[in-house]
């Protein structure tokens, strides 16, 4: 497929002269619909006046992390021209979105929705429903990413301002004196309906439900779970789910509704489920219940029992009795380095390269870009400061991962590369002893996963993915800030079915651009 991606001022979502970014003229972009173990080919043209990479938000990426479309896997494309991505969807099945990755452009779209879908072969562990909708919903900021990003980095009271508007599909709040035309999604009564909702946003977290509704939840990110009844659901930066909803309520119209977390703040998301005979406008809405986000988060389990990508249960993979080789403990807070404002990571703040990582491993053992062993994986270096944080991936080893997080919203971390078991949060500093609070039964697998203000989350990922892959907080102003580093999996056998060789159309950048020089020849691998 090609992509054609632009500016817009004709779409912005609350009515004022804004550049939106789209693909192919769609705000939010077009459906990535595949099917488990598909080949995706898309042909991105940038028609933008900076360089561009989009990156495919819970997608493993199996053995190719050249095509993760982050800042130390891959050359940016540059403007006036084009670059094709080809991945394969190996092994997974679910909801997921793509975004920008660079330049804080996501704050102004550029994202869409991803669904794998089961091979035939492989039974849903839930009756077909009568129709599937994709709901992408995030906070705006109603002005030029491009002056934000640069205040971002310069005032430290810029990190505080608040979105102007939660959206749906790209459209502003029912009711909205700004606002383009509303999101509704029609029903027929009596009729069950799967909503796939991501959270696209840059910073909040939000609490969805649906007037007089309730929701089954069936999958997040990859992963069936227990199917449990929920009134209202938290979905944090990155996150996606999928729930069940019955249209079992007279013919009416009916608020959707999509609040921040931990914000004291009058902005809401509001969207309208409309039953097909109803002349009945939505009213409300309902009130919701702000302490329970933590228990909510504990109670979504794995499904042991259902198939996914493979025939084999889910729970045949589990992590009740492994070994593991690392533990990395990373507490995020702010800081300031030469007076500029940035997150750090056991206070180090991530510096990007002009150089990929990925690329320098390849061609340079890493040498003049990057040096392994200098992050402090398990303790807090004394003073803030720069780094390009690249830490060592036991090759098929269980790691560790405890996220503490010492500011005060709330946060949420991907691991590229992988899904992971999370086994554990809490509140506080976490210790060993900590470890007898897992839960290491049934413990969701996703890709993202939340860390409470002043608390920690804890995770378990299994490394048999070779690669350079990116660790990040999904909050776009921690991002942009320097809140990521890097996991290096490195596998010594040069054996293609071990990593995939850098493409034909392979990027040169930084240190090794040569304006006319050839792509290195694909097949040759080095490493430490």
């Amino acid at each position: 497929m090609d992509w054609n991606v632009s500016f817009s001022n004709s779409l912005s979502p609350l009515s004022i002269d804004q550049q939106v970014i789209t693909i192919n003229g769609m705000f939010p972009g077009p459906l990535l619909n595949a099917t488990t173990n598909d080949v995706i080919h898309v042909n991105v043209f940038n028609f933008l006046d900076e360089p561009l990479l989009f990156t495919w938000n819970g997608i493993q990426q199996r053995l190719n992390s050249w095509q993760d479309g982050v800042s130390g896997t891959n050359c940016p494309i540059k403007p006036s021209t084009n670059w094709t991505y080809v991945f394969q969807i190996k092994d997974q099945i679910g909801s997921f979105s793509y975004f920008p990755s660079i330049n804080f452009q996501k704050a102004s779209s550029g994202y869409g929705p991803i669904r794998v879908n089961n091979r035939n072969v492989i039974a849903v562990p839930f009756l077909k429903p009568e129709a599937k909708f994709d709901l992408l919903i995030g906070d705006w900021y109603a002005g030029d990413y491009k002056y934000f990003r640069t205040l971002l980095g310069t005032e430290v009271s810029a990190y505080d301002v608040t979105p102007d508007a939660i959206l749906m599909n790209g459209k502003g709040p029912y009711g909205h004196p700004m606002s383009t035309p509303y999101e509704s999604f029609t029903v027929e009564k009596g009729k069950t309906y799967r909503f796939r909702i991501s959270n696209v946003g840059n910073t909040l977290s939000f609490n969805f439900r649906i007037q007089n509704h309730t929701m089954l939840l069936v999958e997040t990110e990859g992963s069936y779970t227990n199917q449990i009844s929920l009134n209202s659901l938290d979905v944090h930066v990155g996150q996606s789910y999928s729930v069940l909803v019955t249209a079992d309520q007279n013919d009416a119209d009916f608020y959707m509704v999509a609040s921040p977390k931990l914000l004291d703040t009058s902005i809401i998301g509001l969207g309208v489920l409309h039953y097909s005979n109803s002349t009945t406008p939505a009213s409300g809405p309902d009130t919701f219940d702000l302490d329970f986000s933590v228990n909510q988060a504990k109670s979504i389990r794995w499904n042991l029992t259902a198939g996914a990508a493979r025939p084999n249960p889910q729970g045949t993979f589990n992590v009740t009795n492994v070994t593991l080789s690392q533990t990395f403990i990373l507490q995020s807070t702010r800081a300031e380095i030469n007076g500029a404002p940035r997150l750090v990571v056991n206070n180090v703040s991530y510096y990007t390269s002009n150089t990929p990582l990925k690329l320098a491993d390849h061609l340079t053992n890493g040498s003049g870009v990057y040096t392994l062993y200098q992050f402090p994986i398990q303790s807090v270096n004394s003073e803030a400061a720069y780094g390009i944080s690249v830490v060592t991936g036991n090759h098929r080893g269980w790691v560790e991962l405890v996220f503490k997080n010492d500011i005060d919203d709330m946060d949420s971390w991907n691991l590229d590369g992988f899904s992971f078991f999370v086994v554990g949060f809490g509140s506080g500093d976490w210790t060993p002893d900590s470890r007898n609070t897992y839960n290491v039964i049934d413990p969701i697998v996703r890709s993202t996963a939340q860390v409470y203000p002043g608390g920690w989350t804890a995770e378990y990922a299994f490394l048999d993915n070779p690669g350079m892959w990116n660790l990040r907080s999904q909050n776009l102003k921690n991002w942009y800030l320097g809140q990521e580093l890097y996991i290096r999996v490195y596998d010594a056998d040069p054996n293609p079915a071990k990593e995939r060789p850098p493409p034909d159309n392979l990027l040169l950048c930084g240190i090794f651009y040569q304006s006319n020089a050839p792509a290195p020849a694909p097949g040759l691998l080095t490493g430490f």
